[in-house]
């Protein structure tokens, strides 16, 4: 992304703040992985989406109408010693010159400086409740203010979440996030395709995992967007397993969750197909129910429809098809009391897809009001019906069992329709036994 365009985005906001408010985004903290070890570094999305700076011990803050400057930046100052030791930072200059702040100040500084510019402000925005010790230093800010108000100085009256400045934003993608997001979408697709002619038996999960992450990274996508899935046999039936330590066995099919994120932007596939490179009769049978589940839901990924249509329509093509294939009980004039009943709940437990953006799970309401939330051009969201019959499941028929399935793919909501970001990842059966294997 380019600073012009963060810089776009901050006036933008800033035009909509009310005059005396004031906007406080925090950057991710460091999280130890184990003693000296460290888990890579991953910026605030709110801070990264407003300003694209990417190192911890950092605060932005935005202020309508202040003389100084509308945008400050608290950040680390350069330091050789440290330097050395974990690589350059871009110091107080480079906050200026790259990022655009109008001032930037060291982080060290942050205690001391912070409640003058709180002074004169009514409305403080901020992540509210999402790091205690930053609600605690806010409350410290906040009571040296309040100490002077007695000598005509005006303190903040109103603390106010910023997801909700902030999150409806974010929610409906401009052409540069739908850019560098089907860019994702392409190699995470790429990766998937790897994989299905990487797998055989005897292979072991995570060698798949290895092929998705190689895949990813050779084309510029250095880091997943969350833990890759590969579960296979039993495993696929449980939803979020990420222990891919499990050998694949001829005759099972293999489940893969997994997405790239590049440039602070996730994608996030599913693809689900046999271990040997041929579907059986019943994995057949389930797997095309749920790529019909799919499509019924796709279709309804459209301007004007509501979030939760496409999850009604899976729903409902999930559950005739059970009936039909005999693993649920009733005809097909009953289903609409199975859905009621929630009978297909114990194979279909989750909803059909979630908001994707620089979070996996992205931001944004699913409801506003009372209502679902109707889609509008510019929202992605992903689509992911799936079906999980575990052994233990004694309403299914024996030859169903150890089953899991799920497909899903990226969509972003266009002025006429949508676009399927994901399309190049293959999911119709044939396509997937053409290419399972061949790199074996």
């Amino acid at each position: 992304m380019s600073r012009a365009l963060y810089q776009r985005r901050r006036r933008a906001l800033l035009a909509e703040m009310p005059p005396d408010s004031l906007l406080l985004l925090p950057a991710a903290g460091e999280a130890v992985r184990s003693r000296d070890v460290d888990h890579p570094f991953r910026q605030d999305s709110d801070l990264l989406y407003l300003t694209g700076f990417p190192e911890p011990d950092a605060l932005a803050l935005l202020a309508p109408g202040r003389k100084g400057g509308e945008f400050v930046l608290f950040c680390r100052p350069h330091d050789p010693e440290k330097e050395t030791w974990n690589g350059a930072r871009a110091g107080l200059e480079g906050a200026i010159a790259d990022y655009r702040a109008a001032e930037a100040h060291p982080i060290a500084e942050l205690d001391e400086r912070m409640p003058a510019l709180l002074e004169g402000r009514n409305r403080v925005y901020y992540p509210l409740g999402r790091d205690p010790a930053f609600d605690r230093r806010l409350m410290d800010w906040l009571a040296v203010v309040r100490a002077k108000v007695r000598g005509g100085v005006r303190a903040p009256s109103e603390l106010v979440a910023s997801d909700r400045l902030l999150h409806e934003r974010r929610l409906v993608k401009d052409a540069a996030e739908l850019r560098t997001m089907r860019r994702a979408a392409r190699i995470s697709a790429g990766a998937h395709r790897r994989a299905m002619q990487h797998c055989r038996p005897g292979l072991w999960e995570y060698q798949l995992e290895a092929v998705l992450v190689h895949h990813c990274a050779d084309r510029g996508a250095r880091f997943q967007a969350y833990p890759p899935i590969v579960g296979s046999g039993a495993n696929a039936c449980v939803l979020h397993y990420v222990d891919n330590g499990h050998r694949l066995r001829d005759g099972d099919l293999v489940l893969i969750d997994a997405g790239c994120e590049l440039d602070g932007y996730a994608s996030d596939i599913t693809r689900t197909f046999p271990v040997n490179g041929r579907f059986t009769a019943p994995q057949r049978e389930l797997y095309e129910l749920v790529l019909a589940a799919q499509a019924a839901a796709i279709a309804k990924a459209v301007p004007g429809n509501r979030w939760n249509d496409p999850h009604d329509a899976a729903v409902r093509t999930l559950t005739a098809g059970l009936v039909e294939l005999g693993i649920l009980s009733g005809t097909r004039r009953s289903v609409p009391k199975l859905i009621r009943e929630e009978r297909y709940k114990p194979f279909y437990m989750h909803r059909t897809g979630h908001w994707l953006g620089m979070d996996v799970h992205d931001v944004g309401d699913y409801r506003v009001g009372d209502d679902w939330r109707r889609f509008e051009p510019g929202m992605v969201l992903t689509v992911e019906p799936g079906l999980y019959i575990a052994a233990g499941n004694a309403e299914a028929p024996p030859a169903y069992r150890d089953i899991g399935i799920r497909i899903e793919d990226d969509v972003a909501i266009t002025d006429d329709g949508h676009e399927i970001l994901t399309a190049e990842a293959p999911k119709d059966p044939a396509a997937i036994e053409a290419l399972v294997g061949t790199r074996a």
